[in-house]
């Protein structure tokens, strides 16, 4: 007979054992995390269609995953690899711009249309004019920002490459996803099952994806109309590079009036260029059309998130860009809603029927 002393230390070795194996294998995959967990947030929010193309193609897996990765290479990767060379390779040429703009307007007036808005016009144009008396300051100024703001850029420019390495790496495990997926979907379910109960299991699951479609749908969504637009703006203008500020749009899109610094810098340019007319279509067209998606078109798509509210997908984007980098954008506001729904439905769960109170 084995003594218990015996038993008790093989299995507490067993189980340090597998604590190690988890730290471990935690460890190995800590880099690719973010890129893992993007990758679960693409293919459980677009397994429908999915399906479908896999259908249509006679139940090849594997065809129908490499169309979806195409697509997210064009969609996802292709932006972003333009916004991040744009700003690593153009820094120097946009401050100089900047810098030779303030250099040459000493006599630079605010348009009609400003002087004349009621009760802040005058105040406006009295405070500009005292700005520009002082040009030497201002341009002073410039010239110690120029460097610092070179720096800045090539930096954004250099998180965005990151980012996009990070997204390569997704697209490249959302293969696996894709094709493995009814396996990695049984396990799911088998392991929702044991957690939740075969009466649960289920539910959750499909609560989980719900949450995910919305979230990726109402972000994405708004993204690439917002951007769609924008092109569609900026190319009407004739601003140069209407793809390339498309792209930045995309990406902005996410974080909260993000679409203003670009169509309010093309507008900027336009009026320095003297295309006044331009640019008050510019500004027109980005309140009316391009922020106005932000109003309209995500809460349509974000209504499948289970009611998800603008404080968590905030909070989730910059929670998950601070945790995951550039896609954690994504990431975090998913995560957070399936969080969010699954609480919910835990909540809403009826307690089990408990020892009746004793009589007094």
């Amino acid at each position: 007979m084995i003594p218990t002393s015996t038993s008790r230390f093989e299995q507490y070795a067993r189980i340090a054992a597998a604590g190690l194996i988890v730290v471990g294998c935690i460890l190995v995959l800590r880099p690719f995390l973010g890129a893992i967990l993007f990758a679960a947030v693409m293919c459980f929010s677009t397994w429908p269609l999915f399906v479908r193309l896999r259908d249509r193609t006679g139940g090849r897996s594997w065809i129908a995953a490499i169309v979806f990765v195409l697509v997210m290479i064009l969609a996802l990767a292709v932006p972003v690899a333009l916004a991040a060379q744009s700003l690593v390779v153009h820094s120097s040429d946009m401050v100089e711009t900047v810098r030779g703009f303030i250099d040459q307007r000493a006599n630079f007036e605010l348009p009609e249309f400003v002087r004349r808005i009621p009760m802040v016009g005058g105040a406006l144009s009295d405070y500009w004019q005292i700005l520009m008396q002082s040009q030497s300051e201002l341009v002073g100024l410039a010239k110690r920002l120029a460097d610092p703001a070179k720096a800045l850029l090539v930096t954004l420019g250099g998180a965005i490459g990151q980012g996009l390495v990070q997204v390569l790496i997704a697209i490249f495990v959302a293969f696996f996803f894709y094709r493995d997926g009814e396996r990695v979907r049984l396990l799911l379910l088998e392991g929702m099952a044991r957690l939740a109960g075969p009466e649960h299991g289920g539910a959750l699951v499909a609560t989980a994806q719900n949450a995910v479609r919305g979230v990726v749908y109402g972000l994405l969504g708004t993204a690439f109309a917002q951007g769609a637009v924008a092109v569609l703006g900026f190319w009407i203008a004739g601003v140069p590079g209407a793809f390339l500020l498309g792209a930045f749009t995309f990406i902005l899109s996410v974080v909260p009036m993000g679409p203003v610094l670009v169509w309010g810098s093309a507008a900027v340019w336009l009026y320095a260029h003297d295309l006044v007319g331009w640019a008050i279509f510019m500004l027109i067209y980005g309140v009316a059309v391009i922020s106005s998606v932000d109003n309209f078109v995500k809460p349509i798509l974000m209504s499948r998130a289970g009611g998800l509210s603008m404080l968590l997908v905030v909070l989730g984007v910059f929670g998950g860009a601070v945790a995951f980098g550039f896609i954690g954008v994504f990431v975090g506001p998913a995560l957070l809603a399936v969080g969010w729904n699954l609480t919910k439905a835990w909540l809403d769960k009826p307690a089990p029927d408990g020892p009746e109170a004793p009589s007094t």
